[in-house]
């Protein structure tokens, strides 16, 4: 898989931290040259120099993906640095907690253009460099939460997610022609700067859901994204690949008394 990916163009937004910078890690140390998209400056030219240090090549792009014009400035400065567009990381995405009794208008709206839309013209301000690529690839990172489970204070959230995976599947067969996949990884609990925010209870109970008896790491979700943009994966579209060591498959806890 290493071989395959090494010098691919990569494109990987919200990639300045949490799952994003994870999978921005793990390309580079396939080989692969990122462009970090993120809104914060700070962050992004941070992990940058950790990827170089590291031995990897790597750029950043300060964009706002919920915006055409930063998507479009996105993709223009990938082809600038890299030659081209290979591989799109769609990742960006928020994850606030808001009970629906409390739930506004604007919330509903602000999750649905932080998870979706900005998807959407990620995909579409890429998908022209893609179709010259030889072997084209969008990965999205969805959730298990929405699309499988549900959880209080996230319903818009999960509401997202799992318009993702829905779009993903009639997005395939249209790609299909130029020959791109678009697959989605669907991360369970990841251990990441928000998720640590959430408190200590919250991580000792949901690792006590698990049946690996832990949660995942970011690199866990960069290797199965990987994957997915491999070579290897070349005949793999429209397909959700759950990453959450045996989270959604114990029917009550008594499965893992």
């Amino acid at each position: 898989m290493s071989a395959s990916l090494k010098d691919k163009s990569v494109i990987v937004t919200g990639g300045s931290k949490g799952i994003g910078k994870g999978i921005a890690r793990v390309f580079a140390g396939h080989g692969a040259r990122v462009l970090v998209v993120s809104r914060t400056a700070g962050e992004g030219e941070a992990a940058v120099a950790e990827f170089i240090a590291a031995g990897g090549t790597a750029a950043f792009c300060q964009a706002d993906v919920t915006l055409r014009a930063d998507c479009e400035r996105m993709a223009e400065t990938a082809v600038r640095l890299h030659g081209g567009i290979d591989v799109l990381c769609a990742n960006a995405g928020a994850f606030p907690s808001l009970r629906f009794s409390e739930m506004t208008e604007d919330a509903w709206d602000g999750i649905f253009a932080t998870n979706v839309k900005s998807m959407f013209l990620s995909i579409r301000a890429c998908l022209p460099h893609l179709k010259a690529s030889t072997a084209p690839r969008i990965v999205v990172t969805s959730s298990i939460t929405g699309p499988t489970t549900g959880f209080p204070g996230w319903s818009h959230y999960g509401a997202t997610k799992a318009a993702q995976t829905g779009f993903i599947r009639t997005a395939a067969i249209e790609f299909a022609k130029d020959n791109i996949t678009i697959n989605a990884v669907l991360p369970g609990n990841i251990i990441t700067e928000a998720l640590v925010d959430l408190g200590p209870e919250y991580i000792a109970a949901t690792a006590a859901s698990i049946p690996l008896g832990k949660l995942g790491s970011v690199d866990d979700i960069g290797h199965a994204a990987a994957f997915l943009a491999s070579a290897e994966a070349g005949y793999i579209t429209g397909h959700s690949l759950v990453v959450d060591g045996g989270q959604i498959l114990p029917e009550s806890p008594a499965a893992l008394s």
